[in-house]
């Protein structure tokens, strides 16, 4: 086995895309406290990086991650909640680094995402699944909470109702509900995940990458502002893209009847 695949993440950065992979395939990649620590040394790489315009976010193997690694929970023992606060630092470092990136993220979802790897779910930008894919909390399952930021998430996505039926019954959604309740963007069949995935992830990372994000935070921002404080940050982020080159480019390619070449770069009022 070579170094780089026994590490329980992976990352690579290539023409701009980064790939980020959860690798303990032979544990569902669930998510110990070193895949937790791996996962937040990735994200804190991807927050510093400047070549990076559109991540993609997947599993090895067949499942895309069984939420936390319950076996090393119950080694624990009394110092369960010790353990728990030691992986959720890393883990929520990590999360955080995900929610703060311009570059736009895709999840890549096979099998299942339970627990944590539902919350990575959740923070992701866009989420290609495949058709036998499930998605459930399962954390009250075992006497435990949501974390990952699954409860800032998933109120917003589905509806507080919602959230709190698949919190409290840990409620298992097949692919097609989990689209329809808008958890997953689209559904395609189980062969077609990574290409589809890969299809999406290339085509926004040839994207103006400081528009996509200043459209990302304006739809976040906008679930807390006021329609005047939205409006004034539309027009700020609005002038910052028409000064920056990609603003320029794509204003002249649609005039000239031609595709245009973004380079990456402005549109996000507060990268400047």
């Amino acid at each position: 086995m070579s170094a780089a695949s026994s590490k329980p993440v992976l990352l690579e950065v290539v023409d701009g895309v980064a790939r980020l992979t959860l690798n303990r395939p032979d544990a569902s990649n669930a998510i110990s406290l070193k895949l937790a620590q791996a996962l937040a040394d990735a994200t804190n790489e991807l927050a510093v990086a400047d070549d990076v315009r559109a991540v993609l976010l997947r599993g090895a193997g067949p499942r895309f991650c069984a939420g936390g690694d319950v076996k090393a929970f119950a080694a624990a023992g009394d110092a369960l909640g010790e353990e728990l606060g030691s992986v959720l630092d890393a883990l929520h470092r990590a999360v955080s680094d995900l929610a703060e990136l311009d570059a736009p993220v895709v999840a890549a979802v096979q099998g299942s995402a339970a627990g944590a790897g539902l919350s990575l779910v959740l923070g992701a930008d866009l989420v290609v699944a495949g058709a036998s894919a499930r998605f459930v909390l399962a954390y009250t399952g075992i006497g435990l909470v949501p974390d990952g930021g699954s409860t800032w998430y998933l109120a917003r996505l589905v509806g507080l109702r919602r959230a709190t039926d698949l919190a409290l019954t840990n409620r298992v959604l097949d692919a097609n509900e989990a689209l329809a309740w808008g958890l997953v963007t689209r559904v395609v069949p189980d062969d077609e995940v990574d290409a589809e995935a890969e299809a999406l992830v290339t085509q926004l990372a040839a994207g103006p990458t400081g528009a996509l994000a200043g459209a990302k935070r304006l739809l976040r921002r906008s679930l807390q502002a006021s329609l005047a404080e939205q409006l004034g940050d539309e027009a700020i982020a609005m002038v910052r893209a028409g000064e920056s080159s990609d603003g320029q480019e794509g204003v002249r390619a649609f005039v000239e009847k031609r595709p245009p070449r973004f380079g990456g770069e402005g549109g996000d009022p507060d990268r400047g």
